[in-house]
């Protein structure tokens, strides 16, 4: 019966998602080109919160806290465990005022109404894993846009989901190019429960009356700490968070 309820909830949320990406990509497209990048951004920012809580079609509706406030005055480099597809929307609409812009798979540039107009338009690193050089490049060059805007970036040191409870290896090199470019942000850890066991299988079916948080940890003062001391500081307060 639960099998059903998802499958039934599912379709429900897929056609809604559907609809709601070709539509802001249009919304997207004439935004960007006729008033610029803070309108097409604030169109990105209206998509995510229509994704976000057109969860509730499943009967799931996250939880986000912010454990600390936050500068808006100086760039953020936002280190996050990695679940699900689903994460990156439930960043951009909660720190929103944080301008938060990602390191992500140049493939996803491509083929997906929205998403990869937005990667493409709005200075996400997009980053090809086999080519260091050009990553490490991309990389830089977004660590340099969030200096000059105080804008944040947003990274998943696993590199990849992490499909069980245990965290993987945090990589240290995303985070020491940004500080390179960036070296006056600011360090926030955040924490994500649930989006996972939300869609374990894909998109299809997905698992309907998740919980599902969003946590903003302690932030780190980069000033006298190496990048891999820093990382592993992000990664202790996320595993401490994930465990309660």
């Amino acid at each position: 019966m639960k099998l059903l309820i998802d499958s039934i909830l599912s379709v429900v949320f897929l056609i809604y998602f559907g609809i709601i990406l070709l539509i802001f990509h249009g919304i997207q497209w004439l935004a960007f080109n006729l008033f610029g990048a803070k309108a097409h951004q604030a169109t990105v920012n209206w998509l995510n919160f229509f994704i976000v809580y057109g969860w509730s079609l499943t009967g799931t509706l996250p939880k986000f806290k912010k454990e600390y406030t936050l500068p808006t005055e100086r760039p953020i480099i936002f280190i996050a465990n990695h679940k699900s597809m689903f994460d990156i929307p439930g960043i951009i609409w909660n720190w929103r005022q944080h301008t938060p812009l990602f390191v992500s798979k140049k493939e996803l540039a491509k083929g997906i109404p929205s998403i990869s107009y937005n990667l493409r338009v709005g200075k996400a690193a997009l980053i090809n894993r086999k080519d260091g050089k050009s990553a490490v490049l991309e990389i830089a060059k977004l660590g340099k846009h969030i200096q000059s805007n105080n804008y944040s970036a947003v990274i998943f040191p696993e590199g990849t989901r992490a499909r069980t409870g245990v965290l993987k290896d945090f990589q240290v090199g995303g985070v020491a190019v940004l500080l390179k470019r960036c070296p006056n942000a600011l360090i926030v850890p955040i924490s994500i429960k649930g989006t996972y066991d939300f869609n374990p299988k894909g998109l299809f079916p997905l698992t309907s009356f998740s919980k599902i948080s969003f946590t903003s940890l302690k932030p780190i003062e980069p000033a006298d700490l190496s990048p891999d001391e820093l990382v592993q500081n992000a990664k202790e307060q996320i595993q401490f968070s994930l465990k309660n």
